[in-house]
């Protein structure tokens, strides 16, 4: 066990997988372990390369690895599937980690810190408070129509469908539907202050931390976009250009490009979907405030409204 140089780490809910390997390649250890015994068997080994997908837990896990010295390097499941061999299962999962983890043109995924987790389960906790919101709307809305009762699309017109609800001289719902429909109000309401509570925490963790603030300086870019990409890129140095930046976020045309003849086509979608969803409400929040007020200033943007 003394001579392991690169391990492959196989992390799971309860069982995880390992495969060891010394300096010139051959299979030293291969075995399972449970949760409870994966820090006591790395505390024994001395300190080696450790290679772990980037999936549920991994930044977790790589944390605890690095305080026990060993180097851990996280890698997209996506780069480690082309060293799996046939019929996968965790060992064979394990070994392509093993595998590709020594690969020296693998691209790396940063290791986050407990701050920049904290700021992220902010977001999304409240993405997902969002749509649970639009769910009751929509509930609210079908089961309103189902009894001929409508409202204009927007906030005020949910507001109204609620004070139908809420009168008792209302004649047409029956008072069984009355009490579904108050206790999805009931909901929605906790949803919106539940919604507002986590707007005021991101605007606090925004107005502690100089990179957020200095990103709000960027025009489209708001205290939510702001904290999220700090959250989420742990390391800018990673990115060589603002391209490469794009085309993680998945905002680049999909290349489709052979024989010398570059074929490009939309985006290619392959980021995180909910960076991107910022950073296009923040475009367009650009675009529409250069329409009303002029881009003298932006001749890019001048190109791009009249094109």
């Amino acid at each position: 066990m003394q001579s392991i140089s690169t391990i492959g780490l196989d992390i799971a809910k309860s069982v995880f997988q390992v495969h060891g390997v010394d300096a010139a390649g051959q299979v030293v250890i291969r075995r399972q372990l449970k949760r409870r015994f994966v820090l006591s068997f790395f505390e024994k080994l001395p300190p080696c390369l450790v290679g772990i997908e980037a999936c549920a837990s991994s930044h977790y896990w790589s944390r605890e690895l690095r305080a026990l010295g060993h180097t851990v390097q996280l890698m997209p499941p996506a780069y480690v599937k082309p060293y799996v061999k046939r019929q996968k299962n965790d060992s064979t999962d394990a070994e392509a980690i093993c595998e590709a983890v020594t690969r020296p043109n693998m691209r790396f995924v940063p290791i986050k810190t407990i701050e920049q987790q904290s700021c992220l389960m902010l977001h999304r906790v409240r993405h997902l408070f969002i749509r649970q919101q639009t769910a009751v709307i929509n509930s609210i809305r079908a089961y309103l129509a189902e009894f001929g009762i409508v409202a204009p699309v927007g906030r005020r017109g949910v507001e109204q469908l609620l004070e139908v609800v809420a009168d008792p001289a209302e004649r047409r719902l029956p008072e069984l539907a009355r009490a579904c429909l108050a206790a999805l109000g009931s909901q929605l309401r906790a949803l919106k202050a539940q919604i507002l509570e986590f707007d005021r925490r991101i605007i606090a963790w925004h107005r502690s931390n100089a990179t957020s603030k200095r990103l709000d300086a960027i025009p489209g870019v708001g205290p939510a976009l702001a904290t999220a990409l700090v959250a989420s890129v742990a390391d800018a140095k990673a990115f060589r250009s603002g391209r490469d930046f794009s085309a993680w976020v998945g905002l680049v045309p999909k290349q489709n490009s052979s024989g010398g003849k570059d074929r490009l086509g939309s985006i290619s979608k392959q980021g995180d979907r909910y960076l991107r969803s910022l950073f296009t409400a923040g475009a367009l929040a650009v675009i529409r405030y250069a329409k009303i007020h002029g881009a003298r200033h932006r001749p890019w943007l001048t190109a791009l409204l009249a094109r």
